[in-house]
């Protein structure tokens, strides 16, 4: 199957083909002809696995055939969790957006930057991606209407609800016209997504992938066991003795990933942290440039581990242990993306080693522990 089976618009496949898409993933096999045809959706995927483009592509399909409006009237909502992923979504849509017949306007809004620039911007938008607080914000303001609406997509669903924007969702679902068309992407069908797939959908068409690629057989997992005070000079060692050139490091606190970050620095090591403190313009700008391959690590919280959407990413490092396995898949699902290989590391202190055990329970899988403590650094 190839995308040209969809019916997709020609000026779309010429702009899939120039940007090396080849075929198409299983999530887009079974999303785009639903969403084409109007269906509400239900995709259950984890990241990575091409979910974006299985609604970017048919939505902007249905707005080509549609002349847009100059007004506050939006066609497509968006809603996800982080400003990361926000733009990354708003980039693909944009991309498409260029072979559309009639224009369909992008534009991501989100806190942590000045909204009157985004209020006046607003006007003449087709697609808005949003986090919730600033889309109330906005809709406070009356800088933006859905009386028109089309379509509304929850993108990480369930990161959307465990982050506590429940309140929040639902003040904007009453504020959007009964008459739509419902797609919900998640990468885990949990009992809340459950509990807003049967409040949002109507007679959804549910589509799981997660059996084939929600595995993480193609990324090789490591593990050292080694002291807390020798962490440090272990990742040192790791990064120069195999030459890594794009490393993901995660940490579970704001203030450990700016520590970790200081120290590779200071040890000849590029590396910037990222982090829900940090202000927008710094996060945006050190992600664009480890995107680009100009930064050679980029060290993360968990809050951010889902808005970080690289395809080949070699390396990924647990400096330290999520709370959840859940964060861990996350976490170690960065690299081994699309069908890629990757390698995920993770340094364990003595007393992460029982949690450590539990997370590889809850996985059903078994990564061999090499004593960190024995190497030379």
């Amino acid at each position: 199957m190839s995308f040209s089976t969809f019916g997709l618009p020609q000026s779309i496949l010429d702009i899939l083909e120039i940007e090396g898409y080849k075929d198409p993933y299983p999530i887009q096999k079974s999303a785009i002809p639903l969403i084409l045809k109007g269906r509400d959706v239900l995709g259950i995927a984890q990241t990575g696995s091409g979910k974006t483009a299985s609604y970017v592509l048919p939505v902007l399909s249905l707005l080509n055939r549609k002349k847009g409006t100059k007004d506050r009237q939006v066609d497509v909502l968006v809603l996800l969790p982080t400003r990361e992923l926000a733009e990354q979504v708003k980039e693909v849509f944009t991309l498409f957006e260029k072979g559309l017949e009639h224009s369909a306007p992008v534009m991501a809004v989100y806190g942590g930057v000045s909204i009157n620039p985004q209020m006046k911007a607003l006007f003449g938008i087709s697609v808005l991606v949003a986090t919730p607080g600033r889309l109330l914000d906005l809709v406070g303001s009356n800088a933006v209407q859905f009386d028109k609406l089309q379509t509304l997509i929850l993108d990480e669903a369930d990161k959307l609800l465990n982050l506590g924007f429940k309140d929040e969702m639902s003040q904007i679902f009453s504020l959007l016209p009964k008459k739509r068309q419902n797609l919900l992407f998640s990468a885990t069908l949990n009992e809340k997504v459950k509990e807003i797939h049967q409040f949002l959908l109507r007679e959804p068409e549910v589509i799981n992938v997660l059996t084939k690629e929600g595995n993480i057989d193609q990324i090789r997992q490591l593990a050292y066991t080694i002291s807390e005070e020798k962490k440090g000079p272990l990742l040192r060692h790791l990064i120069k003795n195999q030459d890594m050139k794009q490393v993901l490091i995660f940490t579970a606190s704001t203030y450990k990933s700016e520590h970790v970050a200081d120290k590779l620095n200071k040890n000849g090591i590029d590396a910037r942290s990222i982090h829900g403190k940090k202000s927008q313009h710094a996060r945006k700008n050190a992600l664009e440039a480890f995107k680009a391959g100009k930064l050679r690590v980029l060290v993360a919280t968990d809050l951010l581990s889902r808005g970080i959407d690289i395809e080949f990413l070699p390396h990924v490092i647990n400096y330290e242990l999520p709370r959840s396995p859940k964060d861990y898949i996350h976490r170690v699902g960065r690299t081994g993306r699309a069908e890629s290989t990757g390698e995920a590391i993770t340094l364990v202190s003595p007393n992460e080693e029982h949690h450590f055990k539990v997370i590889q329970k809850k996985m059903k899988i078994s990564i061999g522990l090499l004593d960190g403590n024995t190497i030379s650094f």
